[in-house]
C-alpha cells in the first residue's frame, strides 16, 4: 500500500502559533477499517521518529510499548489499552520511539464519515506532559475569569473600562454590560493613599500605555458602586500588547485590603498615642492630647469628663454620672469644657461608668461609643467618640483600639492625679515652711514672692527669710536647697531653721554661714553612714546679709549662690554686689569671707534665687541683663509692686525651677531716735551713764522706763568697767521697742545665773533678763556688745 503521507506543515496547529499559552503541535494519522495506518503526519514523524515509508501499511497497535507480540507476531496490545473510535474522550498510551525510547501520549479517536481515500478514521495525538501543560494554562486563564478572588479589570487607551472578570462583576455591582466604558474615577471615587503616585488613576493608566513600565501595590481608597462602606484596594497595572507588539490597554489587579489597611492604621494610631498621650503631668492637659490623637484619624470629635477629685489629685473614690467635670471637647461644645456634666441614670454613659464597660448609643446607631477611664477597676471619668455622617459606625475592632487608647490615657491621667497629690504636698509644705508674711521692719520695706516650678519634678528647696535682729538690725537671706519634691522642702525647712537659730546669735554672715555649712556637712555624713536616703541636705546655696539703719551699712556673705542687685535711690544705678565667692553649702569646708556695703536711705536691695533668672529657658547673664532693666524701670514702685512687676517680665509660662524673689527698700533710723556716748573705764561714771540715760528717756517721752533702764545701764556698765579695758560704749535706740547696749573690748560672754544666798554678786543679768523682754551678746571684731530690750508703754 502506496499510503497518504500529509503535506509539509499539516495538522492541528503550526508550531508557536498560540504562543506561550497556545496548545501543543498534534500529530495526526489516518487508519483504515481494520487500524492500519494509511496517512502519517510530518508532526507525528517528529513525535516518533518515523517517517512515513516506515510505517504505512502497519497496524497502528504495532506501535503500542506494551504490546507482547508473539514470534509470528500475531498477539496484538490489551484491550484497555486501543483508543476507542467515538471520538468522546483520549487515551493515553505509551508507545515506540524509532530511538527504542518510550514516549507517553495522549491519544483521540475520531471516525470519517463517509470514508475518504481508504480511511475510516484520524488519530489525533500529542505528547502527554506538553498538553497537560497547556491544559493547566488553560485551567489557569478560565479561574483568572471565572474563579479568583483578585479582581481583573482592562481599561482601553481611553482609559475606560473594557472587560472585566467575575470578581471585579461581583465588585462592580454585578452588570458588566451597564458599566462598560466607564472611567476608573467614575467606578470608584476616592483618592490614591501612596506617595508616590498621587496622581488621578486616569493619568496612570496613560502613564503605563507610553512607558510600559508597571505600577505595583499602589493602594487606593474609595468605595465601589453600590457599596456605601469605604474600601483600600492594592491595585497592580501592566500594559497590554497584540501580536504586532501594539498596545490595546491596561490590566489592573486589585486585592481588597480594607481590613489589613485599618489593622495598619490602628497600630500607628496607637504608637502614636504612645508618643504624645502622658507628656504632660496634667489630667486635664492629658485628655486633650487623647483628643488631639483620635481626632480627625479615629473619629470626628471627642469628649472627656473626669471626676473633680481627679483633677484635685485627690484620692479615688466611687465616680458617679453626675459628677464629672468636662476636661476635652474637640468639636461638639468647647464653650462647656470646666464645666459640671451631669447623665441621666439611664443613660448609656452611666451604664458604661457603672460597669466599667465600653457601650454604645443604641438610639444614635453605634456612631456614638463611651469608654470609661478606669484604673484597677475603679472608673476616673468617661471618654465619648463621635462620628458623624457619613463616617462608618464603630466596629468591633474599634471598639478594641477605644479602649485600648483610652487605657493608655487612664494610666496617664491616673500618674498625673497622684503626681498633682505630692506636688500640692510638696508645695503646701513648701509655703507652710516659708514666712506666711514678712514682719513689719523699722530697718526696711519688704516684700516677697514664691513661685513653684511647673515641671514633673515638683516643688523646690527655695526659700527666703527676714530675721529681726538685735539693735534695730535686720537679717536678710534667699537659699536654695538641691532637689525637688518632699525631700527638697523639708531639707529647705531643716537649713532655714538652723539658719534662722544661727542668725539670731548675732553672728556675722561670714560666721554664720561657715556653722551653717557644718551642720549640712554632719547631717549629710550621718544620712550617708546610716544608710538613710530621701529627705537629706545633698547642697545648697544661699545669701544672707545685714542691715544696720543706725549706720546705714550692710554686711554680705555668699554659699555659691548668685548676688543680690542693688538700685540706689534718686536715679541712681542698678548694680549687682561686688562679693567675695563661697561654696555652696555641704560642699567641703571653705572658708566663707564677707564684705561691708554702705547703703543710702531709699536703697532697694532685690535677693532671688537662678529659677528667676533662669525661667526662660535663657542663661544666668540674659536674665540678670533682664532684671536690671526691669528694676531701672520701675525703681519708684513699691516693694511688693516691684515684685509683681518683676515675675511679670522674667517668669514664663511653664516655670522649670521654682523662683524666689525678696524686694527691700531701705530705711534709716535718725539722730533723734539714737543717743551714743563713749565712757572711760571709770567706776565713778557709772551714775554719770545713769543719769544721761534718764535724761535721754525724759526727751523721748519714755519716763516710765527710767528705772529699768537705769538698773540696766548700771550693771552692764559696771561690768564692763571690771571685766574689760578701754573705754565702753553706750547707746539707746528708740524703735519698736527701747534698746539699751553697752559695748566693750573684751570676747568673753556672760551668763546669766541664780547666785547663791550667801553671794554678794551675780544677780546683775538675772535681774536684767526678768526686768526686760529679750536681752543678748553680740560680737564683733573689737569686741562685744551686750543688749536688752523693753516694750515700749502704750500710747496714752
Amino acid at each position: 500500500m502506496d499510503g497518504m503521507p500529509f503535506p509539509v506543515g499539516a495538522g492541528a496547529g503550526e508550531a508557536d502559533e498560540g504562543g506561550p499559552l497556545g496548545p501543543p503541535r498534534a500529530a495526526l494519522a489516518l487508519l483504515d477499517a481494520d487500524g492500519v495506518l494509511v496517512g502519517w503526519s510530518r508532526e507525528a514523524e517528529d513525535l516518533l521518529g518515523y517517517p512515513a515509508s516506515q510505517v504505512l501499511g502497519r497496524r497502528a497497535v504495532d506501535l503500542i510499548a506494551t504490546a507482547q507480540a508473539g514470534r509470528d507476531g500475531s498477539e496484538g496490545a490489551r484491550p484497555d489499552q486501543r483508543p476507542r473510535p467515538d471520538g468522546t474522550r483520549g487515551s493515553v498510551i505509551d508507545v515506540r520511539h524509532r530511538s527504542g525510547d518510550t514516549v507517553r501520549i495522549a491519544v483521540t479517536l475520531h471516525p470519517l464519515t463517509p470514508a475518504s481515500g481508504g480511511a475510516s478514521s484520524v488519530l489525533m495525538a500529542a505528547e502527554l506532559e506538553g498538553l497537560r501543560w497547556w491544559e493547566t494554562r488553560q485551567a489557569m486563564l478560565r479561574g483568572l475569569v471565572a474563579q479568583s478572588p483578585v479582581t481583573l479589570t482592562i481599561y482601553g487607551p481611553d482609559t475606560r473600562l473594557l472587560w472585566a472578570n467575575a470578581a471585579s462583576i461581583r465588585e462592580l455591582g454585578g452588570d458588566l454590560t451597564a458599566l462598560v466604558g466607564r472611567s476608573m474615577s467614575e467606578l470608584f471615587p476616592g483618592d490614591v493613599l501612596t506617595a508616590q503616585h498621587l496622581a488621578p488613576p486616569e493619568e496612570l493608566v496613560r502613564q503605563i500605555l507610553e512607558t510600559g513600565e508597571p505600577i505595583i501595590d499602589m493602594q487606593f481608597r474609595g468605595r465601589a458602586p453600590g457599596d456605601p462602606r469605604e474600601h483600600v484596594w492594592s491595585s497592580s497595572y501592566f500594559r497590554l500588547v497584540d501580536g504586532r507588539g501594539e498596545a490595546v490597554g491596561v490590566c489592573e489587579q486589585s486585592i481588597d485590603v480594607t481590613d489589613h489597611y485599618r489593622a495598619q492604621q490602628r497600630l500607628e494610631l496607637l504608637a502614636e498615642a504612645g508618643a504624645r498621650i502622658g507628656s504632660r503631668l496634667d489630667p486635664a492637659g492629658t485628655a486633650v492630647e487623647l483628643a488631639r490623637v483620635a481626632v480627625p484619624r479615629y473619629a470626628d470629635a471627642v469628649l472627656v469628663d473626669v471626676a473633680a477629685e481627679v483633677l484635685e489629685g485627690e484620692d479615688l473614690k466611687p465616680v458617679t454620672s453626675w459628677d464629672l467635670v468636662r476636661v476635652a471637647d474637640s468639636g461638639e461644645d468647647p464653650s462647656r469644657v470646666g464645666e459640671r456634666v451631669a447623665y441621666a441614670a439611664s443613660s448609656p454613659q452611666a451604664e458604661s461608668l457603672a460597669g466599667v464597660r465600653s457601650t454604645t448609643d443604641a438610639v444614635r446607631a453605634p456612631t456614638r461609643l463611651y469608654v470609661p477611664l478606669r484604673v484597677r477597676e475603679t472608673p476616673l471619668g468617661l471618654v465619648t467618640f463621635v462620628r458623624a455622617d457619613p463616617s462608618e459606625p464603630f466596629d468591633e475592632g474599634d471598639r478594641a483600639v477605644a479602649e485600648e487608647l483610652v487605657s493608655r490615657t487612664s494610666v496617664c491621667i491616673d500618674n498625673a492625679r497622684r503626681y498633682l497629690r505630692e506636688r500640692t504636698a510638696a508645695v503646701t509644705l513648701q509655703r507652710s515652711l516659708l514666712p506666711h508674711s514678712v514682719p513689719e521692719q523699722s530697718a526696711v520695706e519688704a516684700a516677697s514672692r514664691y513661685l513653684p516650678a511647673d515641671s514633673h519634678l515638683g516643688a523646690g528647696g527655695d526659700w527666703f527669710d527676714v530675721i529681726p535682729l538685735s539693735g534695730a538690725r535686720v537679717g536678710l537671706v534667699v537659699g536654695d536647697v538641691v532637689g525637688h519634691g518632699l525631700g527638697a522642702a523639708a531639707a529647705m525647712g531643716r537649713l532655714r531653721a538652723m539658719l534662722r537659730t544661727l542668725a539670731e546669735l548675732d553672728l556675722a554672715p561670714d560666721e554664720l554661714l561657715a556653722r551653717l555649712n557644718d551642720q549640712v556637712g554632719k547631717e549629710a555624713s550621718d544620712q550617708n553612714g546610716n544608710g538613710s536616703y530621701g529627705s537629706g541636705i545633698t547642697g545648697a546655696t544661699c545669701v544672707y546679709g545685714i542691715y544696720d539703719p543706725a549706720s546705714r551699712t550692710s554686711t554680705w556673705a555668699l554659699a555659691g549662690h548668685l548676688p543680690p542687685a542693688v538700685v540706689e535711690p534718686h536715679g541712681g544705678a542698678v548694680s549687682f554686689l561686688r562679693l567675695p565667692p563661697g561654696a555652696p553649702l555641704g560642699m567641703g569646708r571653705l572658708p566663707f569671707e564677707s564684705a561691708e556695703v554702705d547703703l543710702a536711705e531709699g536703697s532697694l536691695i532685690v535677693l532671688f534665687t537662678d529659677g528667676l533668672v533662669r525661667a526662660r529657658g535663657q542663661g544666668a547673664d540674659a536674665g540678670l541683663d533682664r532684671l536690671a532693666a526691669a528694676l531701672g524701670e520701675q525703681r519708684e514702685s513699691s516693694p511688693d509692686r516691684l515684685c509683681t512687676r518683676i515675675l511679670a517680665e522674667l517668669s514664663s509660662d511653664r516655670v522649670q525651677d521654682d523662683a524666689t524673689l525678696l524686694v527691700v527698700r531701705t530705711r534709716v533710723l535718725g539722730a533723734h531716735e539714737v543717743a551714743t556716748w563713749e565712757l572711760p573705764p571709770d567706776p565713778a561714771l557709772v551714775a554719770r551713764a545713769r543719769s544721761m540715760a534718764a535724761e535721754q528717756l525724759a526727751r523721748w517721752g519714755l519716763d516710765e522706763l527710767a528705772f529699768t533702764t537705769e538698773l540696766v545701764v548700771s550693771e552692764l556698765v559696771t561690768n564692763a568697767i571690771r571685766y574689760a579695758s578701754g573705754p565702753i560704749g553706750l547707746r539707746l535706740i528708740r524703735d519698736r521697742s527701747l534698746i539699751c547696749e553697752v559695748s566693750d573690748s573684751q570676747h568673753t560672754s556672760p551668763h546669766a545665773r541664780y547666785a547663791g544666798s550667801d553671794e554678794e554678786g551675780g544677780r546683775g543679768l538675772f535681774m536684767i533678763s526678768q526686768l526686760t523682754e529679750h536681752w543678748g551678746t553680740r560680737y564683733m571684731p573689737t569686741g562685744k556688745t551686750i543688749w536688752a530690750e523693753q516694750a515700749l508703754p502704750a500710747a496714752g
